[in-house]
């Protein structure tokens, strides 16, 4: 389970996020939803352990993160766009990405592509991928590892109508598997398909 305990967030005299409290558990899928600028993003980056608040503390199975762990582990994340060397494959890209943390499963990294639409045995380049391809690459990579937590800010942006659909089935059925899943969408049809709980934020606040 996520705690987030009455996070704030200065950023040179400027308040990003003001006393955010909530519960996220395993099995859910838990929706962001505000203006551009409201601190979505902003609130993702503290949950992951890429900012640590002025004050509050995301604590994970009782870990506070910054102080017992250093990050979010365990955890599949994609914030704003996924980048990638250009001129490897798709298939290449997630390979070397694995391989930070572990031995890459090869199987693993090919099954997770077929799974967000990509053909792994491809060879074509990441630079000559639309924008709808880089974001399946991206959501590949977020759940290649069977990663328990994924942390997907706007995960539809770039995909075809037939694109959003293939995902929103993903999302659902890891859903299904037991993952915990934090998401932000423009598109409140994906909201409201896909979300067990919707939080809504305005100017670095909780509104719902």
């Amino acid at each position: 389970m996520i705690q987030v305990q009455e996070v704030s967030l200065t950023i040179k005299k400027r308040r990003i996020l003001s006393d955010i409290t909530m519960s996220l558990r395993e099995g859910n899928i838990y929706g962001l939803v505000g203006n551009n600028g409201c601190g979505k993003t902003m609130l993702m980056r503290c949950i992951c352990g890429f900012v640590k608040p002025t004050s509050g503390a995301v604590t994970v199975d009782g870990k506070i993160i910054g102080k017992n762990v250093d990050y979010l582990r365990e955890a599949g994340i994609i914030l704003e766009t996924p980048g990638f060397i250009p001129y490897y494959s798709g298939f290449r890209n997630l390979k070397l990405l694995a391989g930070i943390s572990s031995k890459p499963d090869k199987e693993k990294i090919k099954d997770s592509m077929r799974l967000c639409g990509l053909n792994p045995d491809l060879k074509l380049p990441v630079r000559k991928y639309s924008l709808g391809m880089r974001q399946r690459l991206g959501i590949a990579q977020a759940i290649m590892e069977d990663q328990r937590i994924l942390i997907l800010d706007e995960p539809m942006n770039g995909l075809d109508r037939h694109g959003v659909e293939d995902i929103r089935k993903l999302l659902l059925a890891l859903k299904e598997e037991g993952r915990l899943i934090l998401l932000t969408s423009h598109n409140m049809t994906d909201i409201e398909m896909l979300c067990d709980k919707v939080y809504e934020m305005d100017n670095g606040e909780l509104t719902v």
